[in-house]
C-alpha cells in the first residue's frame, strides 16, 4: 500500500464546520485551478470574504511565472483562498512574504524537527530542496493566495529532481486535512493583525524564517543579465534588500552554494 496511507480523502464537512466562520470551505475532486475557479467566482460577485477551494487534483495548476505544477491525485495539498483587505494597495504584495511564514511555522508546529526555511518570497524548502510554493494575485478589492504543498509524493512522482516531499523527508503529520486546518489557523490570526498593523510585526520573523538572506544569491529579472549579490532583509512593502543598497520587488532567486 505504501504511501497510499497519506492520501486520505479531505473531509469538506469536517474542514468547513471546525473553520467556520472565518474561513468557509470547499473541495472539489477534480478542476483546472483552484486560482482560476476562485477568480470567476470573485468577477462573477459569488466569492465572499473567507471562501476557500481546495482540489484533490489540478489539471492546469500554475505556480509563480506562470510556471506549471501538476500533482498525482491527493499526493499534494492543493488550495486557494480570498481575503478583502483594507490597507492601502501598495502595501499587498507582503501578504506573499507573510502567507509563507504561515505555512512555515503551521509545519513546524506539527513537526519541530522539520528544517522548514522559506526562500523569498514565497517558496518552502527543506534542506534546500522545494516542497511548496505560494501564489498571490489581486483582485479588486483583495487577494487570491494560491497555495500547493507537496505532501505524500514519491520521488518519481516530483516535478523536478531539486524538489522534495513531506513524505520523503519523514515528516510526522501527512494528513492533507489536519494540515490545511493548522495552515488556516495561522494565517488567520497573522493576516487579522497585519489588516490591522501592516507588515512591522512579521518582518524580523520573516527575515528569521528567510533562508536567501546573509548568503550568496543571484537575482534573475526579466530581460536582465543574472546579478550575484548577497540579500541583507526585506522591506515592509516585502522587498528583498541587497547590500549594494538595491530594492528587489520581484524576481527569482538563485541560492549559490
Amino acid at each position: 500500500m505504501g504511501n497510499k496511507l497519506h492520501r486520505a480523502a479531505l473531509r469538506e464537512s469536517e474542514l468547513h464546520a471546525e473553520l467556520l466562520p472565518y474561513w468557509r470551505v470547499s473541495v472539489v475532486d477534480v478542476t483546472g485551478s483552484t486560482q482560476i475557479d476562485l477568480a470567476e467566482r470573485i468577477r462573477a460577485r459569488t466569492a465572499i470574504d473567507g471562501d476557500v477551494l481546495i482540489a484533490n487534483y489540478q489539471s492546469a495548476g500554475k505556480g509563480r511565472l506562470d510556471r506549471e505544477f501538476i500533482a498525482a491525485p491527493s499526493s499534494a495539498l492543493l488550495f486557494s483562498l480570498y481575503k478583502k483587505i483594507s490597507r492601502p494597495r501598495e502595501e499587498w504584495n507582503f501578504l506573499a512574504l507573510l502567507a509563507a511564514l504561515g505555512v512555515k511555522e503551521a509545519l513546524q508546529s506539527l513537526d519541530s524537527s522539520a528544517d522548514i526555511t522559506v526562500k523569498w518570497p514565497n517558496d518552502l524548502l527543506i534542506k534546500e530542496r522545494k516542497f511548496a510554493g505560494l501564489l498571490c494575485q489581486a483582485t479588486e478589492y483583495g487577494v487570491i493566495i494560491g497555495i500547493g504543498i507537496n505532501i505524500s509524493m514519491r520521488s518519481d512522482e516530483l516535478p523536478v529532481e531539486t524538489a522534495t516531499s513531506l513524505f520523503l523527508e519523514n515528516f510526522t503529520e501527512l494528513d492533507r486535512n489536519t494540515i490545511v486546518k493548522k495552515i488556516l489557523q495561522n494565517f488567520e490570526e497573522k493576516f487579522s493583525l497585519w489588516n490591522l498593523q501592516g507588515s512591522a510585526p512579521f518582518i524580523h520573523a520573516y527575515e528569521r524564517a528567510c533562508s536567501s538572506l546573509h548568503r550568496q544569491i543571484q537575482i534573475v529579472l526579466p530581460n536582465h543579465a543574472p546579478m550575484d549579490a548577497i540579500a541583507i532583509g526585506v522591506t515592509s512593502l516585502g522587498e528583498l534588500k541587497l547590500d549594494v543598497g538595491t530594492l528587489v520587488n520581484s524576481a527569482d532567486v538563485i541560492h549559490l552554494r
